[in-house]
């Protein structure tokens, strides 16, 4: 092949790259256009609903919010029974979803990681993580509320239970097996105990996502309203009586918002509001949580 010839076949290849680099080129701007443009639209959403549950809710907020009761159409009032009623529930619901899904995550984990429980657990569990809150709602009237006659607030602490364990142990089970092996080899080679290892070495190492997942799990119960329309119900006064129907913040949104009373929508911005600002404070700090040591 002659030098000419040879001259010929590289400008020939530099201009077949050079083309292929141009159309990839092209495509990437494309492709980088409509994700700023999505994330865009996104956002916009996002900012409009922000500054409106800000400029609504700050606008319902009075001393008379965090002192009084729900108040009857076009008179006076607050909603501080529904912020205890979901402070009750939301509470109770983390006592007895979080252990449980910490020892079934730890078992999943660090017990039997491979074996046809643990392979059925996760189904399980899978399942009630996608599952519809509703759908949990409704198993809890049938089962506790339809049995007992009553709605209460006690059938609303287990129905927002049923929503936090799940959660709590798919990140429990992700986060210990994120824990190196070497760590428990070393602690087995010194003769500690199994149940030693997870407690002082694994469950340790791995505090800050299993504390993530329970916080990540309290912000989702938090504005969960209609489990609560079908166990707890509401109540227009302040009850610390669990086996009585008890009011709560999104029951109480989801009642006044609807109404045609402008004090009552007042109160429902101003409910927005304040549990806007308790999910946003539990993610902030469930993001911290992540990339600092506890």
């Amino acid at each position: 092949m002659s030098t000419a010839e040879k001259l010929l076949n590289a400008k020939t290849l530099n201009e077949t790259r050079a083309a292929k680099f141009a159309g990839r080129k092209r495509v990437n701007q494309v492709a980088l256009t409509l994700s700023v443009a999505a994330m865009a639209f996104g956002v916009f959403w996002l900012m409009w609903i922000l500054w409106e549950t800000l400029r609504l809710g700050v606008g319902g907020l009075a001393i008379a919010t965090f002192t009084e009761m729900t108040p009857p159409p076009n008179e006076p009032g607050g909603i501080a029974n529904a912020i205890f009623g979901s402070f009750v529930m939301v509470a109770m619901a983390t006592f007895v979803g979080t252990p449980i899904g910490i020892m079934a995550g730890i078992y999943l984990a660090e017990y039997d990681p491979k074996g046809w429980l643990s392979s059925v657990t996760r189904f399980v569990n899978d399942i009630l993580l996608s599952a519809p809150s509703i759908v949990i709602g409704l198993f809890v009237y049938a089962v506790v509320v339809a049995y007992f006659k009553t709605f209460s607030g006690l059938a609303g602490a287990l129905s927002l239970a049923l929503i936090v364990i799940p959660v709590v142990i798919r990140t429990t089970e992700n986060m210990l097996q994120l824990v190196p092996p070497g760590l428990r080899e070393a602690a087995y080679a010194l003769g500690t105990p199994k149940w030693k290892v997870i407690l002082s070495i694994t469950l340790r190492a791995a505090r800050a996502g299993v504390v993530t997942g329970v916080l990540l799990a309290v912000a989702r119960i938090a504005g969960e309203t209609a489990p609560l329309l079908f166990t707890a119900l509401n109540n227009q006064f302040w009850t610390a009586d669990l086996s009585q129907p008890m009011a709560s913040l999104p029951v109480t949104i989801f009642k006044f918002a609807m109404s045609p009373y402008e004090n009552w929508q007042h109160l429902a911005w101003a409910g927005v509001f304040l549990i806007t600002v308790a999910v946003l404070a539990l993610n902030i700090l469930a993001r911290v949580l992540t990339r600092t040591k506890l």
